[in-house]
């Protein structure tokens, strides 16, 4: 497995996650923020804005969790987004945020979007554990096309589980 470590974002890397989020490869499957959103982010205590770095401390890419302070225990694994494609980064990422969110933080249910015609990434979740739970009816305007969103979610019974078995 690729070493992967996590770091909390500091302010100084938002330019280079603008970048990342800017990049033609990312761009058709998010919602870019703006500098000011990212730096609120960061200051925000309900959310996690995670760095994803390589042992040498290259910036691979990087997470956005949310609802750390929900009663329930549902972490929205809101985004995440891998500078460079293709090299088994974005499985590893998913691997240890899962991790991260199910060891430390003790979440019960973690859960995401993902737009519909996302097939590499559906794929890609649903080959880590995650479920298909739902699809939202085209709830996202994008290039004056309306795009599906679908629902994907993982149990913290189903992670202890999926992890017996890998």
């Amino acid at each position: 497995m690729t070493a992967l470590l996590i770091h909390k974002t500091q302010i100084r890397d938002v330019d280079e996650i603008l970048r990342m989020e800017s990049h033609s490869d990312n761009v058709p499957f998010i919602l870019p923020n703006s500098k000011e959103e990212h730096i609120r982010l960061i200051h925000d205590s309900n959310i996690d804005h995670l760095l994803l770095k390589s042992a040498d401390h290259n910036l691979i890419g990087f997470v956005i969790l949310a609802g750390l302070k929900d009663p329930n225990k549902n972490i929205e694994f809101r985004r995440i987004v891998i500078k460079e494609k293709g090299k088994g980064f974005g499985r590893v990422a998913i691997q240890k945020i899962k991790a991260y969110c199910f060891e430390k933080l003790n979440c019960h249910r973690l859960w995401l979007d993902v737009f519909e015609n996302n097939d590499r990434a559906r794929y890609l979740y649903q080959s880590e554990g995650f479920q298909e739970e739902r699809k939202l009816g085209e709830p996202i305007l994008i290039n004056n096309k309306y795009q599906n969103l679908i629902i994907m979610a993982m149990l913290d019974s189903e992670y202890t589980t999926y992890h017996k078995t890998e």
